[in-house]
């Protein structure tokens, strides 16, 4: 069964019609990129199928539930516990440490507090910040802070992580250890992306890539 079934989905901001019939399935395990000039609705498909943003028509599916029949509260849990988000932009609270920010998911899940500090600190572990645990945001290096970032999605054991540009505001040393992060995650979790990416090098190293144009699929 696919992590992600979208079903024609198409969305409108008012007379802006930005998606116009997107139909894709994700499998999982599967890390795959999606492309595109600016404008194509990369962005907005990706919102859809993290349940930021319901579609004007169309169904999206994830791990077999159809989430646009969930209530508000009901979408809110299933989106802390099924999805994991990895923005351009860290996101992380700069009064806590990398710890705290990895355990808020946990927190929020409710977890208690010794659980989701030993996920977190495996976590961690896994992508080599023991040694900054205790350091809050404003003392990382850009690369550190996105590895913080990946480890907050992947905190709850999400089926599928969604990253929006993640590599777009990192060195070029940080963007090739972050790709190579999201293959290792793969190796290790059987972890599914979804990246929306500028990045060729990423692109050409996913197992799938979508191409998509004034709201379409073209491949």
């Amino acid at each position: 069964m696919a992590i992600i079934e979208a079903t024609n989905i198409s969305k409108s901001f008012g007379s802006l019609q930005v998606l116009k019939g997107i139909s894709v399935n994700i499998q999982p395990g599967e890390i795959v990129t999606i492309v595109g000039a600016s404008g194509a609705g990369k962005t907005t498909f990706l919102q859809i199928a993290g349940t930021l943003l319901k579609p004007s028509k169309g169904q999206i599916r994830i791990n077999g539930t159809e989430v646009s029949q969930l209530k508000d509260k009901e979408l809110a849990r299933f989106r802390n516990k099924h999805i994991g988000f990895v923005f351009q932009f860290h996101h992380l609270l700069p009064e806590f440490t990398a710890l705290e920010n990895v355990c808020i998911p946990a927190f929020i899940a409710g977890v208690s507090r010794n659980e989701a500090m030993r996920r977190a600190d495996d976590i961690l572990e896994f992508l080599m910040l023991s040694h900054r645990l205790n350091h809050k945001p404003g003392e990382l290096s850009g690369g550190e802070q996105q590895r913080v970032a990946v480890a907050r999605a992947l905190i709850n054991n999400p089926d599928v992580v969604l990253a929006d540009e993640p590599s777009g505001n990192l060195d070029s040393h940080n963007k090739k250890e972050l790709h190579e992060l999201f293959f290792s995650l793969r190796n290790k979790y059987n972890q599914t992306f979804v990246i929306v990416t500028h990045d060729t090098e990423l692109a050409g190293m996913s197992d799938r890539t979508i191409t998509m144009h004034d709201g379409l699929l073209v491949s």
